[in-house]
């Protein structure tokens, strides 16, 4: 039995057929697609959506905004679910290269079917196409390539029934998992072809908990057994394999404190007794004291991005190990560590019966306790500053946590606000707090707002965003309005880019091009630019306010809940007045030629700092 369709009809009726399953619980895997249409896709995919509206079509404004809705739709469904993104050729095409770098590097599945040029070349140069005088076999969408986990073009329409089950094999694997594109050229995707019947029966691909080498896990076990100061960094594939709870007995059997990278934040409520929060760059003080102190290192889904290592600058001890549990092979040989390639919850339950028994020191386990007591004092001491107007960032962070609920979600991705709420956030619930620190996407915020909406509709999402993110990207609000997906945007605006003006001071510069102000001269020295950001989400469909007082903040956040439609709180900050960092420092190249003495103080003390970082062999 054949069925006869299209190259895109075909796609469309395959992506219908395809389930996920962990544990016995099976979702359906792509649960709809975005599309900006295009002379390129219209006829093709668009058609296709069109005459099959089975797998539900979205609009959105912007198709670098669509891969970050779907890249974050993924990350709060915990790789479980997917979306699809269709564009036409050209511009539209490569506007999606910079979601989908950011979807691989943070290792979220979503799937791109960019429009493509003429696979049969007679009518080239065709509109938009990137002519190139040394191979016709090229395009733009080559582009994605180095930012893709897979790729092909198809230039035949039986090219699919390899092609579409290789894309599923990567977008459900836990290990290989990120960005998948399929360039589909123009004329092909209207191309019919007689496709097997079996090619679109339903079919569940199963997330395995896999299991680690018994050796393996009981050398893991003796290092346990034999070591002082054991420290676990929890990273994002704590929550991908649902292990918090289980993350949570473990620590309290061995008394092992937890301390969580960006993407890990929230394994562990914020109050849990063996909690010592951030580390790294944005890290707690009592974190990074443990990490540089730790004998042991047992990472859980990290890849040790350098904001978890300090640059490799956190961990001292002259004699720690590590043990690295997770279903990536290339991360769990990081830091020339004990392997254990396996799912983080099934190993950590196999791990616990192992080491039955074991607990740590007394007096690490008091140094823990003070560790912690002295961090809540410190949040509490910068929830309850009061210095409106302007606020500073660290009373937002605050006011918002207060009032929000253990359900809800935060969201953010770029600026001083990851650090800050790295540090400070109150999580309460497994992804409760979402943030895309992978590629610290300026523009991510509100798009990404709207796919973890889509995949909690039942939870309330907070958007926090710097007034910087927003001017690049905010018109997905009138996707949010349009398809009733609500979100609550509290909206930062300090005049500037805070963060990389604050780094560009510390570099011994001025902060060149950081702050909105207009020209005078030969610099941007002039009166702030009066940006009227109320009046701008107030014209796309939103409710908006802006609040000068922490009274009028809670309760706008109060109004702002009650609102049947996305609503956006303005709320001045101060420019310069930040959290500050803790016990830990970054790595940023200083000049080191310059006729400035603040330049050359500053590349002394880089040089120091280097000395600091560490090579695991």
């Amino acid at each position: 039995m054949t069925r006869r369709l299209t190259v895109a009809q075909a796609i469309v009726a395959f992506l219908q057929a395809q389930y996920s399953s962990r544990d016995s619980e099976e979702h359906r895997f792509i649960e709809g697609c975005f599309g900006i249409f295009g002379h390129g896709n219209v006829a093709g995919m668009g058609q296709a959506l069109e005459q099959n509206p089975g797998l539900r079509y979205y609009l959105c404004r912007n198709e670098q905004a669509m891969v970050h809705t779907a890249a974050a739709f993924a990350k709060s469904s915990f790789r479980l679910r997917a979306l699809a993104c269709t564009t036409s050729i050209g511009p539209g095409a490569t506007n999606m290269i910079t979601g989908a770098a950011a979807a691989t590097i943070n290792r979220v599945p979503v799937l791109l079917l960019p429009g493509d040029i003429f696979a049969r070349r007679n009518v080239a140069p065709v509109l938009q196409q990137l002519e190139s005088p040394s191979t016709q076999d090229i395009s733009v969408n080559d582009c994605f390539k180095p930012v893709s986990r897979y790729w092909d073009r198809i230039e035949r329409p039986e090219q699919l029934l390899t092609s579409l089950p290789e894309a599923m094999r990567v977008l459900t694997s836990p290990a290989d998992t990120g960005t998948v594109t399929l360039s589909l050229p123009q004329d092909v995707q209207a191309e019919a072809f007689d496709f097997p019947e079996e090619f679109f029966r339903r079919r569940v691909w199963i997330f395995p908990r896999t299991r680690c080498d018994k050796e393996l896990l009981s050398q893991a076990a003796t290092l346990i057994r034999h070591t002082k100061k054991p420290l676990i960094v929890a990273g994002g594939g704590v929550l991908y394999s649902e292990a918090s709870s289980v993350l949570a007995n473990f620590a309290e059997a061995t008394g092992i404190p937890v301390c969580e990278t960006q993407a890990g934040k929230g394994s562990l409520p914020y109050d849990h007794p063996q909690q010592l929060g951030a580390v790294g760059v944005t890290g707690t003080p009592g974190a990074n004291i443990a990490a540089r102190e730790a004998d042991l290192v047992i990472g859980i889904g990290t890849r040790y991005s350098d904001f978890t290592t300090a640059s490799k600058t956190a961990f001292q001890n002259s004699s720690v190990r590590f043990i690295n549990i997770n279903v990536a092979e290339f991360d769990a040989y990081k830091h020339a560590a004990l392997p254990l390639v396996a799912d983080a919850r099934a190993t950590l339950e196999e791990l616990q019966s192992t080491i039955a028994g074991y607990q740590i020191d007394e007096s690490y386990a008091k140094q823990i306790a003070i560790f912690r007591a002295g961090w809540e004092n410190e949040v509490d001491r910068i929830y309850a500053v009061r210095k409106a107007p302007p606020f500073s960032q660290g009373e937002v962070i605050g006011v918002l946590n207060s009032f929000s609920e253990a359900s809800d979600i935060l969201l953010c991705a770029a600026g001083s606000l990851p650090g800050d709420l790295h540090k400070l956030w109150r999580t309460r619930q497994p992804g409760g707090y979402h943030m895309e620190y992978g590629y610290s996407c300026m523009g991510y915020e509100i798009a990404g707002g709207l796919g973890a909406k889509m995949a909690n509709p039942k939870r309330e999402v907070y958007v926090m965003v710097g007034d910087g993110s927003y001017l690049m990207m905010a018109t997905e609000i009138v996707t949010s309005l349009q398809e009733g997906i609500k979100l609550n945007i509290v909206l930062l605006d300090n005049h500037g880019f805070s963060s990389i003006g604050g780094l560009s001071r510390s570099c011994g510069n001025e902060g060149l091009g950081t702050n909105y102000r207009y020209r005078r001269g030969e610099k941007y020295d002039g009166d702030p630019i009066p940006v009227d950001f109320t009046t701008n989400a107030a014209s796309l469909g939103a409710w908006a306010i802006r609040v000068k007082t922490h009274d009028e903040f809670r309760n706008a956040l109060v109004a702002a809940r009650k609102q049947d439609r996305t609503s956006v709180i303005v709320v001045e900050t101060s420019y310069d007045d930040r959290v500050p960092g803790y016990e830990s420092w970054w790595d940023v190249p200083i000049a080191e030629v310059s006729e400035r003495d603040s330049v050359r103080a500053a590349r002394m003390k880089y040089e120091e700092a280097r000395k600091r970082e560490r090579f695991f062999s």
